[in-house]
């Protein structure tokens, strides 16, 4: 008998081609939008931004859509150096943009609609003048960039340039002292048309060297690649420095550069400006390029070149790792014009060892030789909180031991000690002193607020055992002395201690629930007055506010105490004893010592925000969601975290599940797991090393280490030190042991460092080619994080239609039946 091949192959191909079950071949599907409950919440209006003046006489209103549209995405974009811009308007393609501005005293109830404002605003860079009676603005318009001047009295705003700046490189509005001008970034004349490289011929190949130094960097994108690479790189960094007054009148600062950083000495009398070198490199971002540090007078005469750098390719090994000479260069806020700096001991490399690793010194006018040493730091050097002439506050920090130490000392007096005020392990959040409370000196600069008696005072979060309990203390830096002032009280209710205004005695914090949109309120500590609300901002999402909320805590099978918050579905009766499907979202992070990792800073209280990557939405559609569960991975003593990385993710999981399992709440059979980048790396390794799971959503991850060779997310040691784990890490390497579902999302334009887009693109391919359940989906233009209102809807349908497939109506074998 002769078969017809032809006649039962073809309608075999095609049935093939026509499944949507096929993982075999791509899908063509426009962009979807998920179920109306979560839309709902994904169109509920946007709260705006509050910021306020330091000295409480304005609040400002921003108000701006939550989510950009594709086109805008789709704009002109350039990668180059580290920097996505886009080459028409000259301002990174990614920024996001304000619509809207509004101006309210604090007292007031309503807020005043600010007049003046361009048609279709897209408002960015808010600098406010030295006496915060005014705020420069840019305004991005088809052309380009223009710069536009708020006077907060008048709720007024009138545009001072034409759309020729230049905000490639950011820091594009720097005032005056006196606030009659401003120091602007603007566009060349002298700049030369872009090269298109899609018609571009080559010269020649692009070649790299290496003259057998080290150079051990992560695996940055958007790198310059070759010439043309360089070239545009050069004229998009290229500006012209101008002196622009209030009435737009303009003339010449400084010629042509690439200028990256513009900072005025606090009176005003000095410029401080960075730019841009050459040579470029196909290594690193721009910011490691060389540069050239320059002191100018505030007219733009030369005083002094301060410090040439050149290109940073070949730092020591080690996330401590610093260059040599004169680094992290700032001007002391309490005194009109003396720089700052730092220099390591130990030649930047965290290896040697040394007693010191930084000192720090100043400088005077006219900024020459060597400055004078006013302190050392056992560890590397951070910043300065500046008081007076014989009071400041330094802070230094180690990754390897997550220490960091505070010190008191009088700068006036360099061979003087200082004293250290915390000694502690900056994760270990119940023992966090908290953040000294700054106010704005006679320059219009942040410095320590201290009062009559020499008084500092700390805002604390106040996380404990217990709970979360903000405090404000009052220190005497003198005798050590410290007292407590206020401590929050609010068991129902969440309260974030904002600053304090030591001199009139008002404390702003903010205050929310878990159902009541957070606003703003005074308090009086010493007349234990208020609160008296400041903002009146409502609950958009009226649809969850009732959801039963808390934080729970658990034990892992070694002991560790861990914790996450946990959402019950909308209307779900927790007395009915209903299995319900779950979905756990996590995220590792690494500590060096089990009491930091147990520690607990969910606060059951704080506002149910649902923002594009959270799994809250699923409480509309039947789902419990552990959300934020703890997934601590601990390495001690010499043991390094990811040493025990598998097992422990493993161990966090199970005790996540039975924690919820052993409330009544869940059919531990249908749980899915879900996470976004080292989370989703997360994902990969639970279904590839356990069986706890029904499903799993992985976005923008990395699942093959050999890929970040020179280190990934707190791993230090590179691939050729630790293969094995590297390898034992991986899901790419063990992806014959996937037999649970995959969503796989990607932003194709992922500009995160490390996890291109090819990284899920390979994985999938290897599940494919194993056999397992696996989807794909690469959202066009999007980064890191998704930004386009049609990518976040169409992820969310996708998340919702995995989530309904294999974990709420899944089936079990046993339902199944055999055949």
């Amino acid at each position: 008998m002769k078969l017809n091949l032809k006649g039962i192959l073809l309608p075999l191909l095609a049935a093939a081609l026509l499944s949507p079950v096929s993982g075999y071949f791509q899908e063509k599907l426009t962009y979807q939008q998920p179920s109306q409950e979560i839309l709902d919440l994904v169109n509920a209006p946007l709260a705006p931004v509050v910021r306020m003046t330091d000295n409480g006489k304005y609040m400002l209103l921003l108000y701006r859509d939550t989510y950009k549209t594709i086109a805008e995405l789709s704009e002109t974009e350039m990668r180059l150096a580290g920097l996505r811009i886009n080459p028409v308007t000259n301002i990174g393609s990614r920024t996001n943009y304000y619509n809207n501005i509004m101006v309210k005293a604090p007292s007031d109830r309503e807020a005043i609609q600010v007049k003046g404002l361009p048609d279709n605003p897209r408002l960015a860079n808010f600098s406010f003048s030295p006496d915060e009676s005014m705020v420069a603005v840019t305004n991005t318009t088809a052309e380009g960039v223009e710069v536009w001047v708020l006077d907060l009295d008048k709720a007024e705003v009138k545009k001072i340039t034409g759309a020729s700046v230049n905000a490639n490189l950011g820091d594009v509005i720097n005032w005056f002292k006196d606030g009659s001008a401003l120091l602007v970034k603007m566009l060349p004349d002298s700049r030369q048309e872009l090269i298109d490289q899609a018609e571009a011929v080559p010269e020649g190949p692009t070649i790299s060297t290496n003259d057998g130094k080290k150079a051990q960097n992560r695996t940055y994108q958007d790198l310059l690649s070759n010439p043309a690479d360089e070239f545009n790189f050069e004229q998009l960094a290229l500006s012209e420095l101008y002196k622009v007054d209030l009435e737009g009148n303009k003339s010449l600062w400084k010629p042509a550069a690439m200028y990256r950083s513009i900072s005025f000495s606090p009176d005003g009398k000095y410029v401080m400006v960075v730019t841009v070198e050459q040579p470029f490199s196909y290594l690193v971002p721009y910011y490691r390029f060389p540069s050239t540090t320059t002191i100018y007078s505030h007219t733009g005469d030369r005083v002094h070149t301060l410090l040439k750098v050149p290109l940073i390719e070949d730092l020591p090994k080690g996330f401590m790792a610093e260059r040599k000479g004169m680094r992290d260069l700032s001007w002391r806020a309490d005194r009109g014009a003396t720089l700052v700096y730092a220099e390591a001991l130990d030649e930047g490399d965290p290896e040697v060892d040394v007693p010191f690793r930084d000192a720090v010194y100043q400088l005077e006018a006219p900024f020459t030789g060597k400055g004078t040493e006013i302190l050392r730091t056992i560890n590397r050097f951070r910043y300065i909180s500046w008081g007076k002439d014989n009071l400041a506050v330094a802070y230094d920090s180690w990754w390897n031991t997550r220490n960091t130490k505070t010190y008191v000392f009088d700068p006036s007096k360099p061979g003087k000690e200082p004293v250290v005020l915390f000694d502690r392990n900056y994760q270990d959040v119940y023992s966090d002193p908290g953040s000294f409370v700054t106010k704005r000196n006679e320059y219009g600069v942040q410095v320590l607020s201290l009062d009559s008696r020499g008084n500092a005072y700390l805002l604390g979060e106040g996380y404990s055992e217990n709970g979360q309990f903000p405090f404000v203390d009052r220190m005497n830096l003198k005798t050590l002395k410290k007292e407590r002032m206020y401590q929050s009280k609010l068991t129902d209710q969440k309260e974030d201690l904002l600053d304090y205004h030591v001199t009139d005695d008002e404390l702003l914090v903010r205050i929310e629930s878990k159902n009541t949109y957070p606003n703003y309120y005074y308090k009086h500590l010493k007349k234990r007055k208020g609160p008296t609300q400041l903002t009146f901002f409502e609950n958009p999402f009226k649809s969850i506010q009732e959801v039963h909320k808390e934080v729970i805590t658990y034990t892992r099978e070694d002991g560790l105490e861990l914790s996450g918050t946990l959402y019950l579905p909308v209307g779900y009766d927790r007395g009915s004893g209903e299995k319900m499907p779950m979905i756990l979202w996590a995220y590792p992070r690494e500590y060096k010592d089990k009491n930091s990792a147990s520690q607990n800073t969910q606060n059951p209280n704080e506002f149910t925000y649902p923002y594009w990557g959270s799994p809250v939405y699923w409480v509309t559609k039947g789902y419990v969601v552990l959300d934020d569960a703890a997934f601590p991975i601990i390495g001690e003593g010499e043991e390094q975290p990811n040493d025990t990385f598998r097992d422990q993710l493993v161990a966090n999981a199970k005790a996540a599940i039975d924690a919820v399992d052993a409330m009544g709440y869940i059919d531990p059979s249908r749980v899915a797991v879900g996470g976004h980048s080292y989370g989703a790396f997360m994902v990969a390794n639970l279904l590839s090393h356990s069986d706890l799971f029904a499903a799993g959503i992985a976005r923008s991850g990395a699942y093959n280490r050999t890929l970040t060779p020179f280190g990934f997310q707190s791993e230090e040691r590179n691939y050729w030190e630790a293969p094995e784990v590297y390898y034992t890490m991986s899901p790419f390497m063990h992806a014959e042991k996937m037999k649970t579902p995959l969503l796989l999302v990607h932003g194709v334009a992922d500009n995160n460092s490390g996890t291109y887009p090819m990284q899920s693109e390979r994985y999938f391919n290897a599940l494919k080619g194993l056999g397992a359940t696996v989807r794909l989906v690469m959202l066009p233009k999007e980064s890191h994080g998704y930004r386009a209102k049609e990518s976040i809807l169409h992820l969310l349908w996708e998340q919702d239609q995995w989530l309904e497939k294999y974990v709420k109506n899944k089936t079990t074998d046993s339902e199944a039946g055999s055949e």
